[in-house]
């Protein structure tokens, strides 16, 4: 996952814009946030553990001065959540020094850190890119083309090197990025959400294979690789990880989630009496499927808006609470028939949680529908899914997750419904968690921890 921004705006304030941005994409990661700097070709870095306000106050953003910046807030795919880790990281090579921040994963990263044939600081993927650019003797752009034809996998990068913002797309485009602008100035970042809260114009997505540089003479684009097979756009983009306000391909996703969740209620009717979300990623599917169903909306379940990742643990006799730290139902559901809606089921454990506890708050029956095909196979390129051992539907039926789950009933949406509700061909997107079909080789060892070991 992981939200990567970027900024060129000579004479405003670039770390606050970033600190802003940053702050419109804290739903891509939550581990760590960083802002780099560059004045003068001078690069400064200040990174940490947490949430963006955690990281950044007044004071810290007012040292941080320059033309250019570039900001990321981490969700670990590959390497710990340690603070060597963190980003944007800056690497001082033989020819220069890069700062980078890195969305996305890379399936022949240990292939790329034995070729660079040096020690890197952290135990993530994204260093390598940042070293091969740094020791690269060639030309910035052709430096970073060079690389780019190099990786393999998932990677939406920004990063800063001789007084340039650079960005560019793996040529799947398997993460999203755009480039928009603010009056004179130009701005990059992974969503569209990120550009309105700064206020900046959207100006196009940031194609797949594509190289974009801007400095004080303007923006330049490379075409450094061919679009791969049409794309490779994330489909759990779709239907989780994006904000609901963003645009991918043009395609608002709040919109493309009520259209599957009215699919779903075309595929899988039900007699209910209200028709309420796991909230938050279940509400636009439990809109649509309220809107074609006819069933009442209800909230239902309200969430704790301000429980996120937790390192406090509840002692023990609370642990049996679970899920309440999150959710806790409305009395409205004793006596209902309800249909719970949400986006996807991995594991399973928060779903069966869920549903027992809408039985105990008196449901008389829980009907689960998912906005989303059974989840069976685990993703290289930048979620951090279960293994295929740890799907609860990867080698069990409908029926057996059901009985898992302990709900009255459990429909998913077919493929075709989703991809319908996207408004993209299957050509053009990700579909591999849910259809074991990767578009490229994947790694033998992909442990999330591999390179802590060397």
């Amino acid at each position: 996952m992981c939200g990567v921004f970027g900024v060129h705006a000579p004479g405003r304030d670039v770390a606050r814009l970033s600190y802003f941005g940053l702050y419109a994409l804290q739903h891509r990661g939550q581990e760590s946030a960083g802002i780099a700097v560059s004045e003068d070709g001078r690069l400064t870095v200040l990174r940490d553990l947490g949430l963006v306000p955690q990281v950044f106050d007044e004071r810290s953003l007012s040292g941080l001065k320059g033309q250019f910046a570039i900001g990321h807030t981490r969700y670990s795919t590959t390497g710990s959540n340690a603070w060597l880790n963190s980003q944007p990281l800056i690497h001082h090579g033989r020819v220069r020094t890069v700062a980078l921040g890195h969305n996305g994963n890379l399936v022949n990263a240990e292939a790329l850190r034995a070729e660079v044939g040096k020690k890197l600081a952290s135990s993530s993927d994204s260093e390598v890119i940042g070293a091969m650019i740094a020791d690269d003797e060639r030309p910035l752009d052709e430096a970073i083309a060079g690389a780019m034809q190099r990786l393999e996998g998932a990677a939406s990068v920004v990063g800063l090197a001789d007084e340039t913002l650079f960005a560019f797309r793996d040529p799947h485009g398997f993460r999203p990025l755009v480039l928009g602008r603010l009056g004179d100035d130009h701005v990059v970042a992974s969503e569209t959400c990120a550009l309105d809260l700064v206020g900046a114009e959207f100006v196009r997505e940031i194609e797949p294979g594509e190289l974009v540089l801007i400095d004080d003479n303007g923006v330049r684009s490379v075409q450094a690789q061919e679009l791969a097979d049409g794309g490779a756009l994330c489909i759990f983009e779709f239907f989780y990880l994006a904000r609901p306000d963003t645009k991918l391909s043009g395609v608002e996703v709040h919109g493309a989630r009520v259209r599957m969740g009215e699919r779903l209620a075309q595929e899988s009717p039900v007699e209910a009496d209200l028709v309420l979300p796991i909230p938050d990623s279940g509400t636009p599917a439990a809109i649509g499927f309220a809107r074609a169903s006819g069933i009442p909306f209800s909230e239902g379940l309200i969430k704790n808006r301000y429980v996120g990742r937790t390192f406090i643990q509840p002692e023990q006799g609370m642990r049996e609470q679970g899920i309440r730290m999150k959710f806790n139902p409305l009395a409205e559901v004793s006596g209902k028939r309800l249909v719970v809606v949400d986006d996807s089921i991995v594991r399973g454990s928060t779903t069966r949680q869920i549903v027992q506890m809408l039985f105990d708050a008196g449901a008389a029956e829980v009907h689960v529908r998912i906005s989303s095909p059974p989840v069976v196979s685990p993703c290289f390129y930048g979620i951090d899914l279960a293994s295929e051992d740890e799907m609860i539907a990867a080698h069990s039926t409908v029926e057996e997750v059901r009985e898992a789950i302990g709900a009255t009933s459990l429909a998913y949406i077919s493929l075709d419904g989703l991809q319908a509700a996207t408004h993209r061909p299957a050509n053009a997107l990700c579909r591999a968690c849910l259809t074991r079909e990767y578009p490229t080789r994947v790694p033998l060892d992909s442990a999330k921890h591999r390179f802590e070991r060397v």
